[in-house]
């Protein structure tokens, strides 16, 4: 409840049923469960997404990533005489934040969604009817590449998974509660980045951009990759809110 509702509803009594419930809510999180597996809700930009064990929780870093495909996408529509859609591509979706915030603010668009779970792929769909944009993505259960129609797209955006194998143990009780199939990386967390790196360059027009949210410390590794690659170039590194570095982009 806001605080107007509270005000008109203060003589309102909770139900036994409800007490019960936030009592069984407290002790989740004292067991360490995330409180938005025990709401089964994240606002992520400005929009409503259910989660569950069964995904990763949309975190406010990730918005950096989603606003810069925004922002490259109005230049991109300036620029482009056709008005043909915006063709992209989001890697690892999970409950499809990523492409449901980009299809709710991008008008003309289209996107291919992807991820290697069942239970991610279903959480996704439930997510763009929620936000009334179903008709817009097309979400394809997929390891990485592998189902990926042979076409070509103007954008590839991905979070993948990204932390070290070995460093999952000492992260909090709360992260290591969400799956780790959206968290581990690899032994050193580049086990996706190098999937992108070297597939990508197949699925972009000539003139196609990769948009990757990467940790706080990968900028240099990435760099490595990207420089070391004969499809890759141009390599960009957007830094978050906080000054760490957050988001890389390179061109074909």
């Amino acid at each position: 409840m806001n605080k107007f509702e509270l005000v008109i509803n203060h003589t309102q009594e909770i139900s036994e049923e409800k007490i019960n419930e936030f009592e069984i809510g407290l002790d989740k999180i004292k067991n360490g469960i995330p409180i938005q597996y025990i709401t089964n809700h994240q606002e992520f930009m400005k929009l409503n997404f259910y989660v569950d064990e069964n995904v990763l929780i949309p975190q406010p870093d990730t918005e950096i990533l989603v606003e810069e495909v925004i922002k490259y996408c109005n230049d991109f529509s300036l620029n482009n005489l056709t008005s043909s859609p915006i063709k992209i591509l989001d890697l690892c979706t999970g409950s499809g934040a990523i492409a449901i915030s980009l299809a709710n603010y991008i008008e003309n668009c289209e996107i291919i969604a992807t991820d290697i779970s069942t239970k991610a792929i279903q959480i996704a769909k439930l997510n763009a009817e929620k936000n009334m944009v179903r008709n817009k993505i097309k979400f394809i259960e997929s390891d990485m590449f592998e189902n990926i129609p042979t076409e070509k797209f103007d954008i590839i955006v991905s979070n993948p998974p990204y932390i070290e194998t070995d460093v999952i143990p000492t992260l909090s009780q709360e992260v290591q509660k969400e799956p780790h199939i959206a968290l581990d990386g690899g032994f050193d967390g580049m086990h996706f980045y190098k999937i992108i790196i070297n597939n990508s360059g197949n699925y972009l027009e000539p003139n196609g951009k990769v948009f990757l949210e990467i940790g706080f410390d990968q900028k240099d590794k990435l760099f490595n990759l990207i420089e070391h690659s004969e499809i890759c170039h141009n390599p960009v590194c957007i830094k978050d809110l906080s000054g760490n570095d957050r988001v890389i982009t390179y061109n074909k």
